[in-house]
This record gives structure tokens, C-alpha cells and sequence, in this order.
């Protein structure tokens, strides 16, 4: 008896620091009922203990134990000095220029013989350019220029299979971005986590450690934004424990007014932050209009117009960085519709507002940070009537865009986007095969 406790109580450790997989705790639970069903108050007391350790691993009370590995990104600013500005002029520039050069000769070699060219070919030319008329791209990192090359490899393979447009040549006004391999048999010497990162031809760069990552990097990106900052940037395998469940299924509609609006009445409300500092953006650009492109006048105002528009994209990532991770955190299930954003953005009207919501970022940060912590997102169809259905008999009926409170002949009278949040959550339960509870929300 108890060599088989021992062994059920090993299954369930075992089942704590692996995946879950409910079909296997079932059986074990089975399992266990079964073996310590005799009437002795020895088997009573060790199936009631080996049942509490299978029913605890089963609702997750332990998931701070399990953890998962997962791919990491990591970004900081840094200052560099004098020479390594210089120095990764030289790198963004000839980088830039093998990136133009490539896209030329592919464009070329295919209108003109049809033959596709790749990194490999591409590659040889770069060596042949070096020894002959551009001696010049020796001052360059060689893995630099590598990596550029197999970063236009997959640029055309996200356009062949439709995830992208067709990539287009770079200019020097624009944000620039290279990347650096770490050379994983002395990457002791060249990095140590929130203490030191070195890269060819740059040395040693004065990094502003925000937090300290984890794992080790293959591969460095160093980037500077249109407003002149520098950035360093790297992706590392770290181990993420998962969130405590709660229990909790919520249906998220998302609009103009409200970003988010949750079946459980929480509105996240909309800060707008284009509209906040569109008198500052005006002004700025207007300045620039009346410069002379070119001169040093006209390219410190584009800076200042550069920075107006960093503001804008950082404060709105903020925003939804702390509204999805609040959202995940407190759900188990998050049920969201599939918007077909980029349709939205053509209607002209409402354009600007829609993409101040920054709609695909707020979904595309709901699905991974629910993949980190062991959460699940069911996407609802666009097709969905979720603003017309009334969540209390179901009758549907067409509703304009300046009506914003949803009134039925069943006497329901609610918040238009509440209503569609209800019916979301519904939709995502039936979806699931569950049933459907109603709550009592906060109209």
C-alpha cells in the first residue's frame, strides 16, 4: 500500500512540472479511487491525500510551480560615444546600401531572366563588391551585412505567402536597424546579463538596464528610431510561470469610445492620445513645412516632429500594455472578436480614430501574454451580431452608430457596447460547449 502511494504521489509531482494534460489526471484520479477503496482508516486517509494532491494539480492552485520555456524579446536605450555614433553610421549606412543593391539585382534578375536570387548569391556579389569598386564595405561588420541580406530572404518570403507587402527600399531619413551574431563560445566575454553587452567594431555599449533578462542571446539588433535614440534589442529563452486561475470567463467588445468594454461592466475608456497632442504635432509640422528640406534647420525640426510621434506610439503601448495585462490576469477565458481591422481603416471618417485604438496591438498582446501565463482566447467570428443581438431574448434589430443604448421589447435597456460584450461572452461559452449563466452587471 505504500509503495503504490508513493508511486500515485510521484505521478502527481510529475504531472506539476509538465504540461497538463486532463485526460492523464482523470485516469489518475480514477486510478486512485479505485486503489484506496477499502474500508481501513489507512486507505481512507491515503486516498483522501493522494485525491486533494491529483485535485489541486488539476485547478492549477499550483501554477506557480509549473513553469514553461518561452521566447523572450528584450529592448534598451543606450548612449553611445562618440566613436561608436560614427561607427554605426558606417554600419547603418552600408547596410542600408547592400539592402537597396540586393533588391535591385533580385528585381532586375527576375524581369529580366526570370531567375530568383537568394542570400547565397547575393552574398558572393557583396565579396566581389568589396574587392573591386566598393572597398568601402570593408569598414562594415561582414555578419552585418550577412544578416541583412537573410533579413530580405524573409522579407519576400512573408510577401509570397501574404503576410506582407512588397519590400521596398530604405532611406537614411527613416528609422535604421542592424543585426549583430553573438558568438556563442565566448559569449561570456561579450555579454552578462544587466552588467555588459559587447559587439564587433563598437566594444562594450553603455546600456540603461531597465531590468535584468534571462537566458543568453544569439543575436543582437541595435536600432536607431527616427528621433535619434538608440536602442539595443535581443530575444532569450527564459522559463514563465503561469498565472493563478480565477475562475472567470469575460467577453471584450472593442470600440472608439470605449477601448474596451468587458461583460462584467469594466470600461477601460479611450485617452486618445493622436486627438491630445494633435495642437503640438500642427504646429511642429507646419514649422517644418517652411523649412528648407535638406538644411540643418529642416532636420532638427524633423527630429522635434519625430519625438511628437514617439510620444504618441509609447503612450498608447503603455496604455494597452496595462490594460491586456490586467485583462489576462484576472480571466481564465477571454473571448474577442476578430475584427477585420484593415477594412476598418479604409473607412475615412473614422479612420484616425480607429487607429488611435491600435486594435490589431491590443489583440496581438491579449493572445501571447494568455500563451505565457496559461490562459485561453476564443476568437468570435466578425460576422457575429454582437451589437444588434439583445442579450436577454436574443431578437435582432438594426441599430445606427449614434445610438448608444441598446432598448429591446423585452424591456431590456443597456449600454450598446455592454450588450455586445454580453453577447461575445455568450457566443465564446457556446463556442466552448459550457452554458451560459447570467450575471448581474453594472449598467
Amino acid at each position: 500500500m505504500a509503495s503504490a502511494f508513493c508511486f500515485n504521489f510521484s505521478l502527481s509531482a510529475s504531472f506539476m512540472y509538465s504540461d497538463i494534460d486532463t485526460p492523464r489526471f482523470s485516469e489518475a484520479l480514477t486510478s486512485s479511487i479505485f486503489r484506496y477503496s477499502g474500508n481501513t482508516i489507512w486507505n481512507r486517509t491515503v486516498f483522501i491525500f493522494d485525491f486533494m494532491c491529483n485535485l489541486l494539480c488539476m485547478c492549477g492552485l499550483l501554477c506557480y510551480i509549473i513553469r514553461m520555456k518561452i521566447m523572450k524579446a528584450y529592448k534598451f536605450k543606450f548612449e553611445p560615444t562618440k566613436a561608436q555614433a560614427a561607427q554605426l553610421a558606417i554600419e547603418f549606412g552600408c547596410a542600408r546600401w547592400v539592402w537597396n543593391r540586393a533588391l535591385n539585382e533580385r528585381d532586375y534578375a527576375y524581369k529580366n531572366w526570370g531567375v530568383g536570387l537568394n542570400s547565397n548569391d547575393l552574398s558572393r556579389h557583396i565579396t566581389q563588391y568589396k574587392k573591386t569598386d566598393y572597398p568601402w564595405l570593408c569598414d562594415a561588420t561582414a555578419g552585418v551585412l550577412n544578416q541583412k541580406l537573410i533579413d530580405q530572404d524573409r522579407a519576400f518570403d512573408n510577401f509570397f505567402k501574404g503576410r506582407a507587402k512588397f519590400p521596398k527600399f530604405k532611406k537614411k531619413s527613416h528609422a535604421q536597424s542592424i543585426r549583430y551574431q553573438l558568438d556563442q563560445r565566448h559569449v561570456l566575454n561579450n555579454y552578462r546579463a544587466g552588467e555588459l553587452i559587447k559587439l564587433p567594431k563598437l566594444g562594450e555599449l553603455k546600456v540603461k538596464w531597465s531590468q535584468v533578462p534571462g537566458g543568453i542571446p544569439k543575436m543582437v539588433t541595435v536600432s536607431k528610431s527616427a528621433s535619434g535614440k538608440y536602442f539595443v534589442g535581443f530575444m532569450c529563452e527564459v522559463e514563465q510561470g503561469l498565472m493563478p486561475m480565477t475562475g472567470k470567463v469575460v467577453g471584450i467588445d472593442v470600440g472608439i469610445k470605449d477601448v474596451v468594454v468587458t461583460s462584467d461592466g469594466f470600461h477601460s475608456g479611450a485617452p486618445k492620445y493622436t486627438y491630445y497632442y494633435q495642437r503640438r504635432l500642427r504646429k511642429a509640422q507646419r514649422v517644418l513645412s517652411r523649412k528648407k528640406k535638406g538644411s540643418n534647420g529642416w532636420k532638427k525640426q524633423r527630429i522635434v516632429v519625430a519625438r511628437i510621434h514617439e510620444t504618441i506610439t509609447n503612450s498608447r503601448k503603455d496604455f494597452l500594455h496595462k490594460l491586456t495585462t490586467k485583462l489576462v490576469s484576472e480571466n481564465d477565458v477571454i473571448c474577442v472578436e476578430d475584427l477585420n481591422v484593415s477594412g476598418m481603416l479604409k473607412n475615412r471618417k473614422l479612420s484616425k480614430a480607429v487607429a488611435d485604438v491600435g486594435i490589431f496591438e491590443l489583440n496581438r498582446q491579449i493572445a501571447y501574454k494568455a500563451q505565457w501565463y496559461g490562459k485561453e482566447v476564443v476568437k468570435i467570428s466578425r460576422w457575429f451580431p454582437s451589437t444588434k443581438t439583445c442579450s436577454s431574448c436574443g431578437e435582432i434589430k438594426p441599430m445606427k452608430l449614434s445610438e448608444r443604448v441598446y432598448e429591446c421589447g423585452c424591456g431590456l435597456s443597456l449600454d450598446r457596447d455592454l450588450n455586445a460584450a454580453i453577447n461575445i461572452k455568450m457566443a465564446g461559452l457556446a463556442m466552448s460547449g459550457a452554458i451560459y449563466q447570467p450575471e448581474k452587471v453594472a449598467a
